[in-house]
């Protein structure tokens, strides 16, 4: 199984330039974790556990802002994830080392696909409403409420 994150043709691109470029970086994170020797393992790992809050704060910031609700979806899988990622951090901490490469192993599936539906839904929807990611602010003034306020952000969600 290929288990890197960044595909050749880059279909996880959002065509958002902030949100791909914060997975950019979470890319390189994972990069480097996959890479990372026994003495660099845990504060590699605590690198990607502050990157991802960030990063999902960011997306459900987003979210909220184009009017869905606080507890769609999307922000529910972002939260899985996180925990998952607390939760390997703490057994990798108490030795448990060969967690992580399942982790990411995990990731490698979840991450191409997610971002691929829910954050490129998430991006067109911004565009739709005017919103700039950069600034966090419409375009118009004018606040935007999707037909489906408690869905994932994905244009596929019900």
């Amino acid at each position: 199984m290929d288990t890197t994150l960044a595909s050749p043709a880059d279909t996880w691109r959002t065509g958002d330039v902030r949100m791909d470029d914060t997975h950019e970086e979470f890319l390189a994170l994972v990069d480097d974790l996959r890479q990372a020797s026994p003495d660099t393992l845990l504060p590699l790992f605590e690198r990607l556990i502050a990157h991802t809050e960030a990063h999902f704060a960011q997306e459900e910031r987003w979210l909220q802002a184009i009017g869905f609700s606080a507890q769609n979806c999307h922000a529910m899988q972002h939260a899985a994830v996180l925990d998952t990622l607390l939760e390997v951090f703490k057994r990798a901490g108490q030795g448990q080392t060969g967690l992580v490469a399942q982790m990411l192993d995990a990731l490698a599936e979840w991450f191409p696909q997610h971002a691929a539906s829910m954050d490129a839904g998430l991006a067109q929807l911004m565009r739709q409403a005017g919103f700039d990611s950069a600034s966090e602010s419409f375009a118009s003034g004018a606040a935007f409420t999707p037909a489906n306020p408690g869905g994932c952000g994905s244009l596929h969600c019900s």
